[in-house]
């Protein structure tokens, strides 16, 4: 019994043992299960924090994506706003003298030419002298051989080392040749750039037509204007009046952004945009378009330091496609004259565009958007010189009329016939005092007709403003609609300022050469030296 109880105890204290080795053993594998799910937990955490962040990056980069666009966009929009003030802050004269051009020749550099080449050193030729024991043996006759071969040999070297100097220096005077004939060009190539330069503002300050055309064409192309700014502009000049005139292509509405702000949709993952209204895009077009007027002007003015141009006629205009028909177009929609004294008082920095322009007594389309045009103050091409400078150089074989070589009768038929073919009723035609014409037509377009006051002028010098009054004066008394004063000459800054917000058309020589050609079928010419 006593041997049988020791065996159950030594069997129950084995169970206890092996259960609380299985119990150890459980114990460590729940641990171990326990950490790898902990370590699961954890990566998976970490997984979806680090999936987080790329998210959050990922919309931080499109919010910054749409910030930056809205900034673009909000630049252009400035930079349209401030079309006029950019340019007031710049001076607009060119200064000729500035482009002259003066010669920086680079110093002659000849490389190694320039060193001489060493000559022979006779030290590394002379054999070394025999000793005393040496010349016992022989060894003077041996030396006195290695001398005379020494001297042979440094001699030769003596020759190559005379050819070798004497080609370096024939090379390095062809180096020199060559470096001065390069500086002969460029000084030649500058004299030439500048006596061109010197001949070109010396017709400058002469008036002539041409360099005063080529000059102002440089100011309008020193301007800078948004990339989509088209920047093509026609100008002519007419001497007897000291009158420019330009036609400048305005930019189309588009460079009005259609688009007022973009914005990320984050449910969406999409960028959207918000349309700029119709009405502001309205408004904005038309501000640039009295803002180009104005800077073109302005531009102009400021340039002139010389006073070659009293008065200014402005076109501008819209080379573009009609969305109606789908022909080519090009509207008139800004058109003015103004004179010096008048621009030049006013205070761009603080003016109003729009208001400005009427102030001017601009005539602007009441719906630049939709292209509306307006009727020009002067057709540019009646005083482009294209059309009346094809004459012979000989005045002697020009077989056209000479205008002021007419008689009061031929310069009456001549007018009375010219507004005929323009479609006028002329109703009373009689000669003036001076030689010119006074005529009453009347125009039968149904509400921009009616009565028509004419007065033309054969005259050689500048017509006063006094016969610009007078003809103001005839329009009341008659109570016409529109007066129209025509000249052999031209008109100077006071007769275009009076003219300006009446009713009042001035017509100078070139314009009348122009009409006549149009619409009279006739080849005429000015020439007051043919009257000797």
């Amino acid at each position: 019994m006593g041997i049988l109880k020791e065996m159950q105890r030594a069997q129950a204290r084995q169970a206890r043992v092996q259960k609380q080795a299985q119990t150890a053993a459980y114990r460590h594998h729940q641990h171990i299960h326990r950490e790898a799910e902990r370590a699961r937990k954890a990566a998976e955490r970490a997984s979806a924090a680090d999936a987080r962040e790329r998210k959050r990056l990922y919309v931080e980069a499109r919010i910054a994506e749409v910030a930056a666009n809205n900034s673009d966009l909000q630049a252009h929009v400035d930079e349209l706003d401030a079309l006029l003030v950019a340019t007031l802050d710049v001076d607009d004269h060119i200064d000729l003298r500035r482009l002259r051009k003066t010669v920086k020749h680079p110093p002659f550099k000849p490389g190694a030419l320039a060193n001489p080449l060493p000559p022979p050193d006779w030290r590394r030729f002379e054999p070394s002298a025999p000793s005393l024991l040496g010349k016992l043996f022989g060894g003077q006759a041996k030396f006195e051989q290695q001398q005379a071969h020494a001297r042979y040999t440094f001699e030769q070297a003596q020759a190559q080392h005379a050819a070798a100097e004497s080609d370096r220096q024939r090379r390095l005077a062809a180096a020199h040749q060559r470096y001065q004939q390069g500086r002969a060009k460029v000084e030649a190539e500058a004299a030439a750039h500048n006596a061109e330069v010197d001949r070109f503002a010396a017709a400058l300050a002469a008036a002539d037509p041409a360099a005063v055309v080529d000059y102002f064409g440089m100011v309008l192309g020193n301007s800078v204007y948004p990339d989509d700014f088209p920047q093509h502009y026609r100008i002519a000049y007419v001497p007897e009046s000291h009158q420019l005139v330009v036609e400048y292509h305005l930019p189309t509405l588009d460079v009005i952004p259609g688009v007022r702000e973009y914005r990320y949709i984050k449910a969406r993952d999409e960028i959207s945009t918000v349309a700029r209204p119709a009405k502001e895009i309205r408004e904005r077009y038309a501000s640039i378009v009295a803002q180009v007027t104005l800077r073109t002007v302005h531009e102009l003015f400021e340039s002139d330091r010389a006073g070659l141009i009293s008065a200014i006629a402005f076109n501008g205009i819209v080379e573009t496609t009609d969305p109606r028909t789908g022909v080519a177009i090009r509207p008139c929609l800004v058109t003015l004259r103004t004179t010096r004294e008048l621009f030049t008082a006013l205070n761009l920095r603080k003016v109003e565009p729009a208001a400005c322009l009427q102030h001017l007594n601009a005539s602007v389309s009441k719906r630049p958007d939709a292209l509306s045009p307006v009727r020009p103050v002067l057709e540019f091409d009646m005083v482009d010189k294209r059309f009346i400078d094809e004459v012979d150089v000989l005045a002697d074989l020009d077989q056209r009329p000479n205008l002021l070589r007419l008689t009061p009768g031929e310069f009456e038929s001549l007018i009375q016939n010219l507004f005929a073919k323009m479609g006028l009723d002329t109703k009373q035609t009689r000669a003036s005092r001076d030689g010119g014409v006074d005529c009453v037509a009347f125009d039968p377009r149904p509400i921009f007709g009616g009565k028509v006051v004419i007065q033309a002028k054969r005259y050689r010098n500048t017509v006063d403003v006094s016969a610009v009054r007078d003809l103001y004066g005839t329009l009341q008394n008659e109570g016409a609609s529109k007066g129209i004063l025509v000249t052999t000459s031209g008109y100077g800054p006071a007769s275009y300022e009076f003219a300006s917000g009446k009713p009042l058309e001035l017509i100078d020589g070139s314009n009348l050469l122009y009409l006549l050609a149009e619409h009279g079928d006739v080849k005429a010419r000015i020439d007051p030296s043919d009257l000797d």
